[in-house]
């Protein structure tokens, strides 16, 4: 299966990088758009002429083409790529805010997916909410599900709007998450750790965490009971946040957030 990858920032080779270690496609068959040719170790084996600065009859070939450029460029970028496309193409999108109806009408071609990946997919641990067209049948979205899940999980959804409810909770999620780390590495240096034991300590919290929930069948809301015994540390510091109204802000800002992405698609 040949794959097309337009745009080859942080993302765009993720991707190459992902298929290739997961046999997804082969270095042959894999072909990188961008503003200048891509020099990576992970892409010795791919031919220097499947690395091209300028869309050619390269684009008719692909099976899958996947946008990984900024929504703003898009634009400028479907009248140099539509005459090449045609109707048995995927064309599959991690462009935040650019509409299934924006990219059917601007690069005149049915089959369209949509999807919000986040930045872990770097390590192989990513999350991506994905959706599609009506013209794409049951065995091209498997096909599309298992290239998203070269990059970690994913999770497929018919209601196109629900990709910007993801897009302000896992595709920004992971900043949210340093935030909240920081915070708590900054505290940690206060109360009198080195940088080094303060990272270490809040990093271990949040990956324990994190496994320990993934083990066991229990909510949130059970795991914090089991931490926080009546009178104690961890009572003190949620009932600080709770006064706060911590839990009230963070849900008002992932709304902004969402709020952002629907006016990024306008």
């Amino acid at each position: 299966m040949k794959i097309l990858i337009i745009g080859a920032g942080n993302m765009g080779k993720t991707y190459a990088k992902s298929l290739l270690s997961s046999y997804f496609t082969s270095p042959e068959n894999l072909y990188l758009l961008d503003r200048k040719i891509i020099d990576e170790p992970f892409l010795k084996d791919v031919p220097l002429a499947n690395r091209i600065t300028s869309p050619n009859e390269n684009l008719s070939g692909a099976d899958i083409i996947l946008l990984a450029v900024k929504p703003q460029d898009f634009a400028a970028l479907q009248m140099t790529i539509a005459p090449f496309l045609h109707a048995d193409q995927i064309v599959l999108s991690i462009m935040a805010g650019v509409t299934i109806q924006t990219l059917t009408d601007g690069l005149n071609t049915p089959k369209i997916v949509r999807a919000m990946p986040n930045l872990p997919a770097q390590v192989g641990m990513g999350l991506t909410v994905f959706t599609c067209s009506a013209a794409l049948d049951k065995k091209e979205l498997f096909i599309i599900q298992n290239l998203l899940n070269a990059t970690g999980k994913s999770i497929y959804v018919e209601q196109e709007n629900l990709i910007n409810a993801a897009t302000a909770i896992s595709g920004s999620g992971p900043a949210y998450v340093y935030y909240y780390m920081q915070a708590m590495i900054e505290q940690a240096e206060a109360m009198g750790f080195s940088k080094a034991a303060a990272e270490l300590m809040v990093n271990q919290t949040f990956m324990g965490a994190v496994h320990l929930h993934n083990q066991f069948d229990l909510t949130c809301a059970e795991w914090i009971s089991r931490v926080a015994s009546k009178g104690g540390t961890t009572e003190a510091a949620l009932k600080s946040f709770t006064a706060d109204h911590l839990d009230h802000n963070i849900k008002a800002g992932l709304q902004k957030a969402l709020e952002r992405a629907v006016e990024l698609g306008k």
